[in-house]
């Protein structure tokens, strides 16, 4: 490689190095010498999921249902019958024109999306193909129990435009969501339902994740793609880095995507683009490794 090509190549690692620094994924680059190799091992941290709607309230034949979208290319079929909490990231108001976020899980089992009985569809054994706008529904609870348990949030009198501009936030999500739900997550964080301005929250499994078998050499869990490969690219690294370092053998990535499983969308695919130009453009020899 000439000299001007292996200065090209420095700079466009520099780039690289820097652009990631700016990124909110996590990830480790040491030990680039112009000219050598580009070793990476990439994972993601994110998993298909069933994440509630913008807007979430759905009432239907006497029940409370949870409005969910799809994250994620998931088996949705292997979500029927499970006892599902949610967890995620809250909103919460704190005067006028000041916000907080704070994460929250509830830990109790609040919805499920129930099977058919199998006398009510003698052939779902043929083939059961998930309608996920009509079947992913999850019930949380009847109408008459909620009515009977419903929380009144007395606002007081408007006194101000400030207190106008509250009110009405605190109605907008109240026609956006269920009143149980956000009495909830209230009660988890320890504020009033009135407090919360927003949410991102998803459907989890209830089901713990445990060593099994007779042997006991499975896992038995969920998220293992992501979970597993993102432990085991950060876990490689500390038994290679001090020979790799030592003989610089060229630029050693380890990148977590976070978007990995909706088609990594941007920023994400700059990042690509540049990983691409820094093993291509800049002639760069193409060793990769890849996990996921």
């Amino acid at each position: 490689m000439a000299k001007e090509e292996q200065l090209e190549g420095s700079d466009v690692v520099s780039d690289l190095i820097s652009y990631l620094n700016s990124l909110p994924i996590a990830f480790h680059a040491v030990g680039y010498v112009p000219g050598n190799g580009c070793y990476i091992i990439g994972a993601h941290t994110d998993s298909p999921c069933l994440k509630l709607k913008p807007i979430s309230k759905v009432t239907k034949g006497r029940y409370l249902e949870v409005g969910v979208q799809t994250y994620g290319g998931g088996l949705w079929h292997t979500w029927f019958g499970r006892d599902l909490i949610v967890a995620g990231r809250v909103i919460m108001r704190e005067g006028k024109d000041a916000y907080s976020h704070k994460l929250v899980r509830i830990e109790e089992p609040i919805m499920q999306i129930p099977n058919l009985a199998i006398h009510l569809d003698r052939n779902v054994q043929d083939g059961f193909k998930v309608n996920t706008h009509g079947h992913l529904v999850p019930v949380l609870a009847t109408t008459i129990k909620a009515e009977l348990n419903k929380v009144v949030a007395g606002n007081g009198p408007v006194d101000s435009e400030d207190d106008k501009e509250i009110s009405n936030e605190i109605t907008n999500i109240d026609s956006r969501h269920h009143s149980i739900i956000l009495q909830l997550l209230a009660t988890q964080l320890g504020c009033e339902p009135d407090d919360i301005s927003d949410f991102e929250l998803q459907a989890c499994d209830t089901q713990p994740s445990t060593i099994a078998s007779a042997m006991k050499e499975f896992i038995f869990t969920g998220r293992l793609d992501n979970l597993c490969m993102s432990f085991c690219s950060l876990k490689a690294w500390p038994y290679k880095l001090p020979f790799l370092i030592r003989d610089q053998l060229g630029l050693f990535l380890s990148i977590q995507f976070i978007n990995f499983a909706m088609c990594c969308t941007m920023p994400i695919c700059a990042v690509q683009s540049l990983l691409l130009l820094l093993v291509t453009g800049s002639r760069i020899p193409r060793i990769l490794h890849k996990e996921a």
